[in-house]
């Protein structure tokens, strides 16, 4: 336990110019006093670990210490090279960049791991487009990755409907989604045309006015295929740290999908049907439905009220379930299920009448 802690305390002075005690402490969940004992038993091994003094001092490596991956266990070393997705890479234009550094690694592990790199490739694949569409790489999607990594804004023309659109923008980071590329953006409104004002009362002094306040800026998420131009604009901005990507785009892909559920319908399902309507329709607005449900009827049936995209929609989603749901609300979607289970049952008593013929 100690051990591990140590090694991962060395690994965190490496990576940064030095930490405070508390700052440790939080990072490897110990107290401070802690941080100092695990100090001094590093420096009595060894690792030329330095201590500054004062209330803005801390803990830092001197003379260039590194330290080499020779502590890795075999599943930490298969994990670091399962821990890159090539053809991403590939697609942002990073493919040297992370090839380099593969070999890097790979020349610092011990001899008895310098297989990782392939049993690791032999056991994982990631095929991240979806089935039966053919993936395709955005032409500008090089370009905003490259202003990703270096926190720069740019200037960007897209298509939105029938028109384009240009925004400056901040990109803070990209998403593959299903083959899908987009790009988390803060966008930089343009600043309002000052309005026409009156000319002053000389007669009486003018009052004093509170400056406006800006209004902040939002984040946005955008398909980099409907990008249309990115172009370099001014220096780097500074990146908001407070900023997490995999939380924002989580909160976005929820609003998205409860933001096209604008209708809703009234259904009975049997418990069978009960268990398939998360794999039918959107799973958390359907565990949502089920939850707010009444107790089942005498036929074991639970009736409950669910969001949808559209009727439409609606119709190609619950047909699946077969008999195991029956469409009660609205009345004209009612009727078209029945319409099409009276075709149904046609096209089956058609066949049963024309097999006892035969």
């Amino acid at each position: 336990m100690r051990a591990a802690r140590l090694i991962k305390m060395v690994l965190l002075l490496q990576s940064r110019p030095s930490m405070t005690a508390a700052e440790l402490a939080r990072e490897l969940e110990v107290s401070e006093r802690t941080i100092t004992r695990d100090a001094q038993a590093l420096s009595e091994a060894g690792v030329p670990v330095y201590a500054d003094r004062g209330r803005t001092g801390g803990y830092r490596l001197v003379g260039g210490y590194r330290t080499r991956l020779t502590g890795l266990a075999r599943s930490e070393a298969e994990a670091l090279f399962l821990s890159g997705v090539p053809g991403a890479l590939r697609e942002m234009g990073l493919q040297d960049a992370s090839s380099a550094a593969l070999l890097k690694v790979s020349a610092a592990l011990l001899p008895s791991l310098k297989d990782a790199s392939r049993t690791a490739a032999q056991r994982f694949h990631l095929d991240a487009p979806g089935w039966f569409a053919e993936p395709k790489t955005p032409e500008l999607l090089p370009a905003i990755a490259e202003a990703v990594w270096d926190d720069r804004r740019i200037t960007a023309r897209y298509r939105r409907e029938e028109t384009e659109l240009e925004r400056e923008l901040e990109p803070y980071g990209l998403v593959l989604k299903a083959g899908v590329w987009y790009v988390c953006a803060r966008v930089i409104e343009p600043e309002p045309e000052p309005e026409p004002q009156p000319g002053p009362d000389l007669s009486r002094p003018e009052p004093s006015r509170p400056e406006p306040r800006p209004e902040p800026a939002s984040f946005r998420v955008y398909r980099i295929d409907r990008f249309t131009s990115a172009e370099p604009a001014g220096d780097r901005f500074e990146r908001d740290e407070t900023f997490d990507l995999p939380r924002f785009w989580a909160d976005q892909a929820e609003q998205f999908a409860r933001s096209i559920l604008r209708a809703a319908i009234v259904v009975r399902l049997t418990e069978a049907g009960a268990r398939r309507l998360r794999h039918t329709v959107d799973p958390l607005s359907a565990q949502e439905a089920l939850d707010a449900a009444g107790p089942p009827d005498g036929e074991g049936r639970v009736t409950l009220t669910l969001p949808v995209e559209s009727y439409d929609v609606a119709y190609t989603q619950i047909l699946s379930l077969g008999p195991e749901a029956e469409v009660l609300e609205p009345a004209e979607l009612r009727k078209r299920f029945s319409d099409a289970a009276a075709r149904i049952a046609a096209y089956y008593t058609d066949t049963a009448t024309r097999a006892d013929r035969d």
